[in-house]
């Protein structure tokens, strides 16, 4: 095959799977469906939160470190999923991402609020954070896996969501203490 008889070929199938979510999506998970309405609350009610809950003096440093936590792990459940180790069964379109009430309101919402704590308690990031992955992957992940909202395939399990989320959050937490001293010295 040439160059255009793969992208030929590529747009064909990604229109045949574009129908084919769209398809299971109206059968399985749309308005009428109760997991439908989970995914909807898990969407929303973190973000309903987030906007009660933020600190506003710092909101440009804590919404950096929650859309850093954001793009990781929709880049990285995008990767898992795509070659099949991670699927999420209920989403709330067929449009976005899979596991978009998680990788943009839950998890982003969960390590913000951490990260805000933990920096205006002068409490240890690093453990703290390590606390919350395991209570995701160990307890969340596992509920997720037992009401059938996601299958692990290919090896995958609850110990390698738990590393991810913590190789997740540090490096959120670097970046963001990055641009902190960026700041700081700008403003300097």
């Amino acid at each position: 095959m040439d160059f255009k008889e793969y992208w030929e070929q590529i747009n064909h199938k990604n229109a045949e799977l574009n129908s084919l979510y769209s398809s299971y999506w109206n059968k399985f998970s749309d308005f009428g469906d109760w997991q439908f309405w989970v995914v909807i609350a898990l969407m929303l009610l973190p973000l309903i939160l987030l906007c009660i809950f933020v600190d506003r003096n710092r909101i440009f440093e804590l919404f950096f470190f929650g859309y850093t936590v954001h793009v990781l792990w929709n880049y990285v459940d995008i990767a898992l999923g795509r070659s099949g180790y991670l699927v999420h069964t209920y989403f709330l379109t067929h449009l976005l991402p899979n596991a978009t009430n998680m990788t943009a309101s839950v998890l982003p919402v969960c390590f913000l609020f951490l990260y805000q704590y933990c920096s205006k308690q002068n409490k240890n990031f690093y453990l703290f954070s390590l606390l919350l992955s395991a209570a995701f992957a160990f307890g969340y992940a596992l509920l997720e896996e037992s009401l059938g909202f996601t299958q692990y395939k290919k090896g995958m399990n609850q110990f390698y969501i738990f590393l991810i989320d913590i190789g997740i959050a540090y490096i959120a937490y670097w970046f963001t203490k990055l641009l902190v001293k960026v700041k700081s010295k700008a403003i300097k």
